[in-house]
């Protein structure tokens, strides 16, 4: 029995070496736990970091996107790229491409001018990665010859840019001279320098060289443009848009040398099948950006305007407003809208829609502006529009219409008069617009 006890009810007993390991193994167990939460140390069983994409990756998706015609996805694409592997003069130079064709796709000056200006940015840093190679120096070319744009940077800039792009397409052919885009883009760069008949001969090598490229029978459309040559242009659009149907810029460039055949057209019936199709050119690109779910303005715009062509201005301004569901806040689309009322002779009606062109205008002056929101409309605060080129006949039409409705009980000839005065301003040696800004003063000058 007593042994039994012993057994059952043995004391228990004191080893100081097990303690000691029971001690250096909660000590090592607080370490570890420490160094996990500070990151020194991986959590077992953790995941592997996810493998980053190299640049290729990248330009071969934005290269998808462009061909699909999402501009600015492949824009985001190029650019993330760039940042994987920002060395690659290749993947700056395309970015500069895409950059520069997506200012098409832009309806305020601010907004090309932009595009425009980031464009140059990126082929400027291809140029300083790549200083000697062709293919970078020819979209350098076409860069350039975008940017020289008068309206958007004034003459003497503009000026400036062609020449470099000049030089710019002439280096591009010195380094190769089998190279078909610095032929087909110093082509374009030539009809901006109305020198067509050399124009002529460097897109005729061009296309002999390569047919192939959606760029080339681009600049050949333009090329025959600038000779008045609308139906070879649309034959060359159609080439390009059979090597990339999804881009809408090039839709749209044949619809606007239809609309251009009809309006010099003198045969009724031949007028009509020209403007339509015009408008199932620019039907095309409003369908095919809602297939690819992008939301532009632009062919709701160009449809207006060859209905506007048409004397259609109900229909033309319908689609304006359609173009203003997509971008409220667009202070051009509004000047646009003025136009088309103006023709309309809907002067009342014009006068928001200049006002937030020209001054801005808040939300609820916006529907207004807009000719009233309906259920797919969103109230939008608009900026408006500083006094240049493209916007000084949004300037003199609404100063002409508060003149023209001012009677002494309701003078809107201040607005008028200070309109009419940053006009002359800036365009005193324009005979044809002094003339709509002088018969204006004369009529608020008569109501004083």
């Amino acid at each position: 029995m007593k042994n039994q006890r012993d057994i059952f009810f043995r004391k228990p007993t004191t080893n100081p070496y097990r303690i000691f390991i029971l001690l250096l193994l909660i000590m090592g167990m607080i370490w570890l736990i420490r160094q996990m939460e500070q990151g020194n140390i991986t959590r077992p069983f953790t995941p592997t970091p996810t493998p980053t994409r190299v640049a290729q990756s990248y330009a071969l998706e934005g290269d998808a996107q462009f061909e699909a015609g999402k501009l600015d996805a492949a824009i985001t694409a190029y650019q993330e790229a760039t940042r994987v592997d920002p060395n690659d003069a290749e993947v700056w130079a395309k970015l500069a491409r895409i950059q520069t064709y997506s200012s098409t796709l832009l309806t305020t000056d601010d907004q090309q001018r932009d595009r425009l200006q980031e464009g140059l940015a990126s082929i400027e840093k291809a140029v300083e990665l790549a200083p000697d190679d062709s293919a970078v120096y020819a979209i350098y070319a076409f860069v350039l010859d975008w940017n020289a744009n008068s309206i958007l940077f004034g003459v003497d800039q503009a000026e400036d840019y062609l020449l470099e792009a000049e030089q710019a397409a002439v280096r591009a052919i010195q380094l190769d001279n089998q190279n078909t885009l610095a032929l087909a883009f110093y082509a374009e760069i030539l009809v901006d320098e109305q020198k067509w008949g050399q124009a002529e001969q460097y897109i005729t090598q061009a296309v002999e060289q390569d047919d192939t490229l959606m760029d080339v029978h681009r600049v050949y459309a333009y090329v025959l443009e600038s000779l008045g040559q609308y139906n070879q242009a649309i034959q060359e659009y159609d080439k390009a848009l059979a090597i990339s149907p999804n881009l809408t810029f090039l839709h749209l460039r044949a619809g606007a040398n239809y609309r251009r055949l009809a309006f010099g057209s003198q045969n009724d019936e031949t007028r009509t099948l020209l403007y339509e199709n015009s408008l199932e050119y620019f039907a095309k690109a409003a369908r095919l950006n809602e297939q690819l779910g992008i939301e532009d303005p632009i062919p709701y715009l160009s449809i207006a305007k060859t209905y506007s062509q048409e004397g259609e201005y109900f229909v033309a301004a319908r689609n304006i407003q359609k173009a203003l569901e997509i971008d409220p806040a667009n202070a051009d689309i509004y000047g646009q809208l003025g136009i088309v009322y103006f023709k309309s002779r809907n002067y009342e009606g014009s006068i928001p829609a200049f006002k937030c062109a020209i001054r801005g205008c808040t939300e609820e002056e916006s529907c207004d502006g807009r000719g009233d929101c309906g259920p797919n409309d969103v109230p939008s605060e608009v900026i408006g529009l500083e006094l240049s080129g493209s916007t000084v006949v949004y300037y003199y039409t609404y100063g002409s219409v508060l003149a023209a409705l001012s009677r002494p009980k309701e003078n809107y000839c201040d607005e008028a008069i200070d309109i009419m005065a940053e006009v002359r301003t800036q365009y005193s040696d324009d005979r044809d617009i002094m003339g709509i800004v002088q018969a204006g003063e004369e009529i608020c000058q008569s109501l004083e």
